[in-house]
Formats: structure tokens, sequence, C-alpha cells
């Protein structure tokens, strides 16, 4: 049986930032447009972090019992390096996606969109298949495209369109900028296990791709990063270019990429690029508070 040092260390370091950045990019796009509501906002930060903790013990498990860990370069897998059942984890990962169910449902009843149901569903859906079922997305090279749209654009939007009810345009280049370093780390990820995975039959686009071009990829996804936030705050107020504080944090781990990173190099830029993408978050937060 798994310690809960090694419970913690299952759900990744980068899972707060991911699950925070969203919401905080969301939130304040909500309140520059005169709609904040905390407790949805806190609701919102409910099924976010509870979708985080339940995808990485969801891809524990499934890499796990498919043996595509066994060459793993970086932190601790539960399943993998044998510290906890499979089962254990298994239950972990849809018990993590229950809280994000009730915290979801207790958003739809508050706001009465009933349609939210089926986003919810699909977000779950995506988070398991990304590597579970037995023909994962994160396997044919899809996964940066789902990180993108979940944990980018409908997290974002969704988080402002919970509380304002529509979605501005500030909301969908904060998202842009928001999804663009998400799919940056799971990119680094990728990079990071490259001969690994490619020995296992893990076709992830990195694989695909090869060497040189995905770290080219990553380099692009930090441009794509700046071009939101210079968006977001056209459409708002300069203040919001406060984010571009996170854009600089991606500077850094965007020259060691090209440079040629790897291993224990990769997850100092996997980190490095989660504090970005929070800061990115909370930069533009702070600017539409301040502005307004």
């Amino acid at each position: 049986m798994a310690t809960v040092s090694q419970w913690i260390e299952g759900a990744r370091p980068r899972t707060l930032p991911a699950a925070v950045s969203p919401v905080l990019a969301g939130s304040g796009a909500a309140w520059w447009a005169g709609g904040f509501h905390p407790g949805r906002a806190l609701l919102a930060l409910a099924v976010s972090l509870a979708l985080q903790v339940g995808v990485n013990y969801a891809n524990d498990y499934s890499d796990g019992i498919r043996g595509t860990d066994a060459a793993r370069v970086g932190p601790l897998r539960l399943v993998g390096s044998g510290a906890a059942r499979p089962e254990h984890v298994k239950a972990a990962a849809f018990g993590a996606f229950g809280v994000a169910a009730v915290a979801g449902l207790a958003l739809v009843v508050l706001t009465g969109y009933w349609w939210l149901l089926a986003l919810g569903a699909a977000a779950i859906l995506a988070a398991w298949f990304y590597t579970g079922g037995t023909r994962p997305y994160g396997y044919a090279g899809l996964g940066e495209v789902f990180v993108f749209v979940f944990f980018g654009l409908v997290a974002v939007c969704g988080t402002t369109y919970v509380q304002l009810g529509r979605v501005p345009w500030s909301s969908v280049a904060a998202a842009a900028a928001v999804g663009a370093l998400a799919c940056a780390i799971l990119v680094a990820n990728n990079l990071r296990d490259l001969v690994g995975d490619t020995a296992s039959g893990k076709r992830t686009l990195a694989v695909r791709l090869g060497d040189a071009r995905t770290r080219w990829g990553y380099a692009t996804l930090a441009g794509i990063a700046l071009a939101g936030v210079v968006g977001a705050a056209a459409v708002t107020t300069w203040w919001a270019l406060l984010g571009l504080v996170g854009v600089a944090l991606v500077v850094r781990p965007v020259r060691a990429v090209l440079a040629g990173a790897t291993a224990q190099a990769l997850i100092r830029v996997l980190k490095q690029t989660g504090l970005a993408e929070l800061v990115l978050a909370a930069g533009l937060a702070l600017g539409w508070v301040v502005g307004r």
C-alpha cells in the first residue's frame, strides 16, 4: 500500500498551477466584465483541481498496466514502480472524477445552465481516455489538442461563463495563452520520455514529430502564449500586460529546450513552465482587477 507522500507525488507538482491558472484567468475576465462570483469561482477551482488529480492518477494506472512506464525518466509512477496496486490508483482516479462531477453539478444548479452537464461529462471522458481504454488518444499524438481544448479553452472560458453568463473575447484570448502553456508542459513531458515512448509504442506527438520539431513546437507554444496576453490586453486594458511576466519566465526553459535539454533538465523545464503558466494567469487577473 502506498504511503501518503507517494500518493501526493503521484499527483505531480505541476497539478496545482495547471488547475489554478485557468480559474484565475477566467475569473479575472469575469471581474473585468463586472460579473465575478467568488462562490462559483471556488466551485470552478474544485472542478479543475479534481480533474487534474483524476487525469494524473488515470494516466498512472493506464500507463502502468500497459508497461509503458518501464523506461520512464521522470518522477515516481505509483503503478509502474509497484508503490501502489493498480486497482487502488484506478479508484483514486475515479474518486477525483466523482469530486469534479459533484462540484460541476453544484455549478449547474446555481447557474441553471443544464447543458454544462454534457460538457462536464466530455471533460471526464477526455481525462480517462487520454491513456485509458483500448484506443487512447494520447497514444495517437492527440494529447496536446485535448489539453489545449479542455485545460485551456474550456477551463478558462467555462470559468468566465458560469460567472458572467457569456464569454467575452478577453476570456478567449486568455484561454489561448493559458492553453498554450498547458500544452507546452505536455510537450516538454513527452520530449523527456521520447526514447521510452518510442520503445514502448506510445505514439505521442513528440514521437511523431521527432526531437528537433518537438523542440520548436515548444517554442511556438510560448509565442502563442505571448500573443494571447497581448490580445487580451488589446480588448480590455493594457494593465493586462502584467501577464507578460509569465511569458518572461518561459524564456529560460525555451532556451534550454532549443539548446537540447534532456532528462533531468527537462524536469526543470516542466516546473518552470508550470510556474510561468500560473504567473501569466495571475498577471492577467491582477491587471484586470487594477485596470477596472
